[in-house]
């Protein structure tokens, strides 16, 4: 399982990358194998405002749908319209296929995120009550 270090991570397994005030954000390597092969992703509009933990869309693989989260507050400014036509590029690489771009409103809720390392451990955790 992939967790890079550079990263941030919510408990609802996406994953933050943050230059200047806006933050890239997708689903994370254990999500992507958790779902599967991922065929459809439902993302935000651009322009569409979000709170912390606010439901954004759904990914949706040949065995389960699940909600996509941001992680922090803001405005998407963007969404990777790659996935539009090849949903399939989140498995093949889900740090490289980032779902959508989010000004963030406000930086202090990066601190309520986890490292790569609480992300692990996390995720083990996760596995052993399953």
């Amino acid at each position: 399982m992939n967790i890079p270090e550079n990263l941030k991570y919510s408990d609802t397994h996406e994953w933050i990358r943050v230059e200047n005030s806006n933050a890239y954000i997708g689903i994370t390597d254990y999500a992507q194998e958790s779902l599967g092969d991922i065929v459809y992703v439902e993302m935000p509009e651009s322009g569409e405002e979000f709170s912390k933990g606010d439901e954004v869309g759904t990914i949706e693989s040949v065995k389960a749908a699940s909600p996509i989260y941001t992680p922090v507050s803001g405005k998407v400014v963007q969404v990777n319209e790659d996935l539009e036509d090849k949903p399939e590029l989140i498995n093949q690489d889900p740090y490289k296929a980032y779902i959508f771009i989010i000004e963030i409103s406000d930086s202090s809720e990066i601190d309520d995120l986890m490292s790569a390392a609480d992300y692990n451990a996390f995720v083990e955790k996760e596995k052993e009550s399953h």
